[in-house]
């Protein structure tokens, strides 16, 4: 009998930390979290508590990366040898569940590592993750983090899990309270948020909809049709996702629209508009009447795009599949440029976004959205207006843009914020932020420019 035919019928392992494991593997390879979970289930059928369970180990893991291993290699013979890819992930899986999880056995944590390892690699290395964890269960405050009025940025980069440029750039903006309740607010489990389709229902019927099934809530800080869900999962999706009474979109993300505020009867743009959630949110304020232009460079991300709009019974929305330097409409009443960012402000959703942003990456995709905001701005009629709105909270992605391209262009100006939305949203240049640590939203950023008649 073969080494791995023995494994395979002698061995005992949980084929969820099994699957988790396969996902992490991917996940450093260079894989999305997203595409490397629907990978490893897809041949596999998890009940709904074990899906949910992989998504937390995944996630987790993937987050507290840096943590991790800052810790694990305390209790290593030889802890700067580079451990195999497969060994490295089994320990993570084991610490992540010692020191985050609060309903997994100590005992249980070991023993289904140990079992992962006996099957995936071999004996030997079984019984150094065995060894491993149990020294990190005997000896916890073994594992020491640098002081952080020595060393603020690597303290907090190796205790919250995030790269160095990251912490550096909120310790400049924020201070160091702030900037830790910030990383420690990115590290929670996510939640989501529905948004109410008043085309087909409104926020008393969807909150009876979920009292009445016992799912706990709260409304919208800013805006009363985002609820947002205070449990894990999707509730009620099939009474009210697939009915297209509510759409899952974070309260930050409906900022914009509201800023830009489409007025029925008009006419709209937006500019890299899949998967449409703000196009959707936009056709439902203008009432289901005008026209919604949403354009997007991918012909197979507008496909969700067209089926949202179905089910949330809007007709107004006409999709191109376009570059938008070579989409050329127009000229609109509103204009809507959410272009590709950083996505710092969604690292609370997105677990693996802070080990593939890196600094250049934030410096080029600011050229970038500096050129998209050009061509936006010739898509905007005399006395239009033109919102230009990231998921990111770097300032050089955010206000630098802003204001450095109005230095330039003088036939637009900042239309304050402030006849919208209360001034603790608003910025002394009349731009919308927001925080998770203090908005408990995504980060996200805003800004309301007019052009003059």
């Amino acid at each position: 009998m073969t080494s791995s035919s023995k494994n395979t019928t002698e061995q005992k392992y949980d084929p969820v930390r099994a699957a988790s494991l396969e996902a992490l593997v991917l996940i450093e390879q260079g894989e999305q979290t997203d595409e490397a979970v629907t990978q490893v289930m897809a041949e596999r059928e998890f009940r709904p508590i074990d899906r949910r369970f992989l998504l937390q180990l995944v996630n987790g893991a993937t987050k507290m990366r840096r943590r991790l291993d800052h810790e694990i290699k305390f209790y290593l013979s030889r802890p700067s040898k580079e451990l195999p890819l497969k060994l490295s992930n089994i320990l993570r899986l084991g610490f992540y569940q010692l020191r985050f999880t609060d309903r997994i056995p100590d005992a249980a944590a070991v023993s289904e590592s140990v079992n992962l390892a006996a099957f995936m690699l071999d004996r030997s290395r079984a019984n150094l993750v065995n060894a491993v964890l149990r020294a990190s269960l005997r000896e916890p405050h073994r594992a020491q983090f640098v002081s952080p009025e020595d060393e603020p940025v690597r303290h907090l980069a190796d205790y919250y899990s995030y790269p160095d440029y990251f912490v550096e750039y909120c310790l400049l903006e924020f201070g160091f309270e702030d900037t830790k309740r910030l990383l420690d607010r990115y590290n929670r489990p996510p939640h989501v948020t529905y948004r109410v389709n008043y085309l087909k229902s409104k926020p008393d019927e969807v909150t009876r909809m979920l009292q009445e099934n016992g799912v706990e809530f709260s409304f919208g800080r800013y805006l009363p049709e985002f609820i947002h869900i205070e449990e894990s999962g999707l509730p009620l999706e099939g009474e009210l996702l697939r009915t297209g009474k509510v759409h899952v979109q974070d309260e930050s993300a409906g900022l914009a629209v509201r800023l830009l505020n489409p007025r029925p009867n008009s006419t709209m743009v937006d500019l890299t508009s899949a998967p449409g959630g703000k196009a959707t949110y936009a056709a439902i304020r203008m009432r289901n009447r005008g026209r919604v232009t949403a354009v997007d460079k991918s012909h197979k991300r507008l496909i969700p795009l067209v089926e949202n709009a179905q089910r949330l019974g809007i007709k107004i929305i006409a999709p191109v599949a376009s570059d938008l330097f070579d989409f050329h409409g127009g000229p609109f009443d509103r204009v809507l440029l959410d272009p590709p960012c950083s996505g710092w402000g969604t690292a609370g959703k997105n677990s693996d976004l802070r080990w593939t942003k890196t600094a250049e990456d934030v410096k080029n995709l600011a050229r970038i959205q500096a050129r998209m905001l050009d061509h936006a701005a010739k898509l905007v009629k005399p006395g239009g207006i033109l919102v230009y709105s990231t998921c990111t909270i770097m300032r050089a992605e955010n206000d630098q843009v802003v204001e450095e391209w109005l230095l330039q262009h003088n036939d637009f100006e900042i239309d304050s914020a402030a006849q919208f939305y209360d001034e603790s949203l608003v910025t002394e240049r009349g731009f919308v932020k927001t925080y998770p640590s203090h908005d408990d939203l995504d980060g996200s950023f805003c800004a309301r420019l007019k052009r003059k008649p």
